[in-house]
């Protein structure tokens, strides 16, 4: 898988996170939630217009904003 964001991402894939953009409250939260870098995350579903997303990160399952996840900038897995 080429380099990309979490917004991209096809339902049912596993990809691993290579940076959190941005210092925003955003941000930062989405890194005290374990989406940090390095770590494998799976989209698990999307909501029927594509917002939000729903994940899977180190064993639990969090829902997100598409454009919190255009954030989160992913690499090969």
């Amino acid at each position: 898988m080429k380099a990309g964001s979490l917004d991209d991402v096809a339902v049912g894939s596993t990809v691993r996170v290579r940076d959190v953009a941005g210092g925003d409250p955003v941000s930062i939260r989405l890194l005290e939630m374990g989406v940090t870098p390095g770590v494998n995350v799976r989209l698990v579903g999307k909501a029927p217009f594509g917002d939000p997303l729903e994940l899977e990160v180190r064993g639990y399952r969090l829902s997100i904003r598409r454009r919190e996840a255009a954030l989160v900038a992913i690499g090969d897995r």
